[in-house]
């Protein structure tokens, strides 16, 4: 059976692509087929292919089921600044409709486990008065919520689970990322984050030296998913 989810977080750089990287690895070391799709980013750089995300690689380096970049990463733009400021400098009306497509073709691959990765957080604006929301709502996908663990995140974490429910989706998990290991208080935050989130935690994932995917999977546990 295919599963899908779609990964939010509860703000940006708070290690999206890194936690769902290692939910695909971990995937994968249980035998499930994977594969994933970034729809829209921006901070590209450019290469003789053409514009690259280094979030769109790294997932697409954790997909066993054969992708072109193209099909992960659609809209690709290279300033660093919000998707949807972005693709206006380029004249692109970045609409859910045009996500959709792309995303339904990847998620019509069938893979056991498929990923389709957010920018930023819940509500990051596209054309008019859409919202990158709107595709997950759209697409019917249960969500992931990363939480960047540090000083502030109950508030961001419980407002996006609140957003997420309210739109009619559900929240399927969420995992914490300890961005900050200097958090005052960090055991009481996380106890208060799993008293208040209603979803259980896939993982708390502490600050690694080196966050490969292979390493944030052993802090991943996918048994919770039921997959």
């Amino acid at each position: 059976m295919s599963h899908a989810y779609f990964v939010t977080g509860t703000d940006t750089e708070i290690g999206k692509t890194t936690i769902a990287s290692g939910l695909l690895h971990a995937a994968r070391l249980v035998g499930l087929s994977t594969a994933a799709a970034k729809p829209v980013a921006s901070g590209c750089e450019r290469s003789p292919e053409g514009l690259r995300n280094s979030d769109a690689l790294a997932l697409l380096g954790e997909c066993s089921v054969p992708l072109a970049y193209e099909q992960v990463n659609p809209f690709a733009f290279e300033p660093a600044i919000a998707p949807h400021l972005a693709a206006r400098e380029q004249g692109v009306k970045l609409t859910v409709e045009a996500l959709k497509g792309p995303v339904r073709s990847v998620l019509g691959l069938g893979a056991d486990f498929t990923l389709v990765e957010g920018a930023g957080g819940w509500r990051v604006p596209l054309a008019g008065e859409e919202n990158l929301s709107d595709l997950a709502i759209a697409l019917e996908l249960p969500v992931i919520l990363v939480v960047g663990v540090r000083l502030g995140c109950i508030n961001h974490a419980v407002l996006s689970a609140e957003a997420i429910q309210r739109d009619g989706l559900v929240l399927a998990g969420w995992v914490a990322n300890i961005v900050d290991p200097a958090t005052s208080r960090l055991e009481e935050n996380l106890a208060t984050l799993a008293e208040r989130l209603p979803a259980p935690c896939l993982g708390r994932v502490p600050r690694l030296a080196r966050a490969t995917p292979a390493a944030v999977a052993a802090h991943l546990d996918l048994g919770i998913l039921d997959l």
